[in-house]
């Protein structure tokens, strides 16, 4: 009962005092059954529209403002139907795909996604770029990169593709660009990344094993490549080549054309999400979202990020 009570309770007050600062009608938030869901198409996948329309039993309306997504009612799902088992449409939310397409990536650009996971961003830049340049998905979260390599593996977008379960804060591994920044004469070169295998070394999968419940890298622990495509730079290479530590200007030089940095993620502030606290309860949002110690640190977070990647040519947040 106290619960529903919760649920029922009115906006925050605060949460009240922004809508109004920013020129948002509270009832947005209130209005569940009318707020759509989105679903992007894959390049090449438009034929399909009328099938998945068939299949899931309304009408998909194209969204003017973001080119390659579609709305349906709220209470369609997705992950059932044909075509999102086949990989012909993504589910991802407007606001994300918002958040990308502000980013401006054009073709040959090296970008570096921080907080990448689960992946859906991830899967949409790699498909503006096409068959041109790369995308490194770094986040702290194993278990949620995990998630975001299936998808990859899903949607057969990995072969530019490198993922490393790291700190975002203290990243900077740069893009491979050319062999040719790597390669040192006529040496023999030993112990070089072969091409990627799903299947994992017996030392993985026992570390793996062991470390229990799901745990977030810290900014003093290195770097760790859980996936690379055969096109991303990386077979070839070793070890040092991949990780070695540049200067300054060699970084200026041959760092990432485009940075996003999604952090919190676009989602958790769209409409959809918030409106989930309709059921978790508004004192939740007052107490995940609002409180002023997170926002703190949120902001410490923020902060922190373009101190760290300054010498990357643009970020966006």
């Amino acid at each position: 009962m106290e619960g529903e009570n919760a649920a029922m309770a009115p906006l925050p007050e605060a949460f009240l005092h922004f809508l109004e600062a920013n020129g948002l009608d509270p009832s947005l938030y209130t209005a569940i059954d009318s707020t759509p869901r989105y679903i992007r198409l894959k390049p090449g996948c438009e034929a399909c529209i009328e099938e998945v329309e068939a299949e899931v039993k309304c009408n998909l309306e194209k969204v003017e403002w973001l080119s390659g997504f579609l709305s349906l009612p709220p209470h369609v799902q997705i992950a059932g139907s044909r075509a999102y088992r086949e990989g012909k449409i993504y589910g991802i939310d407007a606001a994300s795909g918002a958040a990308v397409m502000a980013l401006e990536v054009s073709p040959g650009d090296h970008v570096l996604d921080l907080c990448a996971a689960p992946g859906a961003k991830l899967c949409m830049i790699l498909d503006l770029l096409g068959d041109s340049g790369s995308v490194t998905g770094v986040d702290a979260a194993r278990h949620r990169l995990a998630a975001c390599r299936t998808m990859l593996q899903k949607y057969t977008l990995g072969d530019q593709c490198r993922l490393f379960v790291a700190d975002g804060t203290s990243f900077s591994v740069i893009p491979t660009r050319s062999r040719s920044d790597c390669e040192s004469g006529s040496e023999e070169r030993v112990d070089v990344f072969k091409e990627w295998t799903s299947r994992r070394p017996w030392k993985e999968r026992k570390r793996a094993g062991k470390s229990g419940s799901p745990q977030l890298v810290s900014s003093s622990q290195p770097p760790e490549l859980i996936y690379y495509g055969h096109r991303s730079g990386v077979v070839g290479l070793t070890k040092g080549e991949l990780f070695k530590t540049l200067s300054d200007d060699e970084i200026a030089n041959k760092g990432y054309d485009k940075v996003l940095v999604d952090a919190e993620c676009t989602h958790d502030g769209s409409v959809k999400h918030i409106q989930k606290f309709e059921h978790w309860g508004w004192r939740t949002l007052q107490r995940r979202v609002l409180d002023a110690e997170r926002t703190d640190d949120l902001h410490a977070l923020q902060a922190n990020e373009p101190l760290i990647h300054i010498l990357y040519c643009r970020i966006f947040y």
